[in-house]
Parts: C-alpha cells; sequence; structure tokens
C-alpha cells in the first residue's frame, strides 16, 4: 500500500516563521537619497526687449479687375507692374458694337422726339379749336393721348441710349484707385466676358500693411495704441525681413479685426508702414517686432530651469517640505539666458536650476553638491567599524 505525503501544519508554521527570522531588518532597502540640486527664487526684474510674431505683407487696398462687357481686348495701355493712377485707362474692349448701339438708340431718340413735337402740334391745335367747339370731344381726347405716348416713347428712347453708353464706357477699363498693377492675365485680342474673366490685380502700396496675429489677453494693450494719437507710440513696431534685414521706417496701429477667432485665440492685427521706396510688397513674410519697455516689472527665469515635454514647459518647485513639484509654465520672450514667464510662477517662489535629471515628482532634494559642509551623508547608514 502506497504511503500519502504530508506536511504538517504546526511545521509549516515552524519553517515559515524561521524563514521570516532569517530576513531581518538590514534586508529592508533604504529610501532613495536627497537629489543634489541648486535652486533659485523667482524674482521679476525690469525688462526692455523685442516680442517677435509671424507676420504677413498684405495691401490696404486690393481689387480684382475683371470686364463688365463682353468682347475682345483691342488695347492694352499699361507695362506690367507699373504704378497707375486713379482714372487711368488700362484695357479698351472692342467697341464697334457698342459703339453701333449708341448710334442707334440716338436715332431711335431722335424720331420720338420728332413724334413728341408732332402730337405736341396736333394736341395744342385741337385744343384750340375745342375752345371754339369747332370740333368733336373725341379728337381731342386721342389727340391728347397720342401726346402722352409719345412723350413715353422719349422716355423709352432716352433709357435706352443710356444703356448702350453705360455699355460703352464699360468698354474701357479704368484704374479705381492709385496703386501697382500686377502683370497682365489676358493678352491682345484675348475674347472677355463679365464676372468669369479675370483681367488683372490692382492694390494701393503707399503705405502699405502688416497683419499678424495677436493673442486675446494682449489685446486691451493694443486698443489702447489704437486710440493713442501720440505717433510715438507707433516706433514700437517694426519688421525684420525674410533676410533679417531690418526695415528702416516704423509702423503703426491701422484697425484690429472685429473679432478673436474661437478655434486659436487670437485676433488679427493691422499695421501701417510706409513704403515710398517699393520694398515691401504683397504677400511678402517677415517678423514683427514690438518693443517692450514700458517701465513694468516681468518674471525672468533662467532658460536652463525649463524643461519640455510633448509641446508644453515645466519648471520644478521646491515645496515648505523640501520636495520638489513639477509646474507648467506659458514662456514669453527670451532675453540673453533668461526667458520671460507669462504664467505658472510667482516672485519668492524658488525652482530647480540645476540638477533637473536627478528629480522626479515629489522627489526630496538637498542644496549643494554631495558631500559638502551640512550636507548629510547619502546612504543613510554608519560606516563601518575596522576591526
Amino acid at each position: 500500500m502506497k504511503r500519502s505525503a504530508y506536511i504538517s501544519l504546526p511545521v509549516f508554521l515552524g519553517a515559515a516563521f524561521a524563514l521570516a527570522s532569517c530576513g531581518g531588518k538590514n534586508d529592508t532597502p533604504p529610501p532613495p537619497p536627497p537629489a543634489s540640486v541648486e535652486v533659485e527664487t523667482v524674482a521679476e526684474a525690469h525688462t526692455a526687449y523685442h516680442e517677435e510674431y509671424p507676420a504677413t505683407v498684405t495691401a490696404l487696398n486690393e481689387v480684382e479687375l475683371r470686364p463688365q462687357v463682353s468682347g475682345y481686348i483691342t488695347a492694352i495701355h499699361f507695362k506690367d507692374g507699373q504704378h497707375v493712377n486713379q482714372g487711368q485707362l488700362l484695357y479698351t474692349i472692342d467697341q464697334q458694337a457698342y459703339q453701333a448701339g449708341v448710334n442707334e438708340a440716338q436715332a431711335n431718340l431722335a424720331v420720338a422726339k420728332a413724334n413728341l413735337n408732332k402730337a405736341q402740334q396736333d394736341a395744342d391745335r385741337y385744343t384750340a379749336l375745342d375752345k371754339k367747339d369747332a370740333i368733336a370731344k373725341q379728337v381731342l381726347d386721342h389727340a391728347l393721348a397720342d401726346l402722352e405716348g409719345a412723350k413715353m416713347q422719349v422716355r423709352a428712347a432716352e433709357a435706352g441710349v443710356r444703356s448702350v453708353q453705360t455699355n460703352l464706357k464699360y468698354s474701357n477699363i479704368v484704374a479705381p484707385f492709385s496703386g501697382t498693377i500686377g502683370i497682365s492675365l489676358v493678352k491682345l485680342g484675348a475674347a472677355v466676358s463679365p464676372g468669369s474673366t479675370l483681367l488683372n490685380t490692382i492694390s494701393t502700396d503707399d503705405p502699405i500693411a502688416v497683419d499678424f496675429f495677436l493673442d486675446q489677453k494682449d489685446l486691451p494693450g493694443f486698443a489702447t495704441l489704437q486710440a493713442n494719437p501720440n505717433p510715438e507710440k507707433d516706433s514700437l513696431f517694426t519688421i525684420k525681413l525674410a533676410d533679417q534685414t531690418l526695415y528702416d521706417l516704423p509702423g503703426r496701429v491701422a484697425s484690429v479685426d472685429r473679432a478673436v477667432d474661437a478655434r486659436t485665440g487670437t485676433i488679427r492685427v493691422r499695421l501701417a508702414f510706409p513704403n515710398s521706396e517699393k520694398k515691401l510688397r504683397p504677400g511678402m513674410s517677415a517678423t514683427l517686432r514690438l518693443y517692450h519697455s514700458q517701465g513694468g516689472q516681468e518674471v525672468l527665469i533662467p532658460n536652463k530651469a525649463v524643461t519640455e515635454q510633448m509641446g508644453e514647459y515645466f519648471v520644478y518647485v521646491v515645496t515648505d517640505s523640501n520636495t520638489v513639484t513639477q509646474t507648467k509654465v506659458a514662456l514669453g520672450t527670451p532675453i540673453k539666458d533668461k526667458v520671460v514667464i507669462k504664467d505658472g510662477l510667482k516672485p519668492g517662489q524658488k525652482i530647480v536650476t540645476e540638477g533637473l535629471q536627478r528629480v522626479r515628482e515629489g522627489a526630496r532634494i538637498q542644496v549643494g553638491a554631495p558631500g559638502a559642509a551640512g550636507a548629510p551623508q547619502q546612504g543613510g547608514q554608519a560606516p563601518p567599524k575596522k576591526g
């Protein structure tokens, strides 16, 4: 007969107790030592710097030239890209048919006026005879009706003349305002039709506009600049061109858009810059530089104190219990080795500036290098005794 193997409960408990007692207190891992870091107290300082925004050069006034009558282009009266003056003739569309229409309408008007003159004479004659009771009343009524009809025919003929004269006028396309005209999109002999054919584009060039997008939090300051008539305030705005050269003339606030874009939280601001030498052209990319020097105080911290995670920026703030907590901040303009903090920190707080790689959320810290005077021993154990 086979005998079943088993372990009695007292023996099992005794073995477990023996194993537990063998570990002793020395097997419990000690807490991690404080991380050695350098800290700095957050403070405000007077700042004078240029804040930069991406910007686009655009025309203050721009219009597309399209024909209002159909026909063939018979003349182009400008050179591509030249400056044109308001009212200057730009294009001529074939006028033969429109001139013939004017001539016909004027002839019809002349006939209508002749008929009116005859009807007027008949009405005057029959009115005089009627006073002498020399004609039937019906004859006078017919004459007066014919007179009214002749007057209506004259009015219709005059309207016809005005209509064809308008078409003839529209066959000459003139500049609606002074500015620079682009390269013609049609050539001599090209057939054009109302609305569908784009002839050219003309835009103003002096002054010229520069558009950029402003965070809605900064809008009140720009509203103040817009309302201030002092032109010296406008020297705050300069632009840097794509080749990194500075445009030598300052701008002024021209307008602020009517509404904030709900998706981006920004609003478009338009500045006006003098441009007599035509250095700025619509469509150019530029960098708007806004000079800040208003005597105010702003929070400045070292660049090295900032870490980036997934496009967001953080610093480690020291708590009262000598631990650190990761805090999100909104960065402003960098100034040399420091950066302006728009949001997230207050003066008097302490932040970690050195040893960021050794800390994490909630970690204990010590200020200064390990082993420095007054610093606690790392590891938490007494040195071994010599035998």
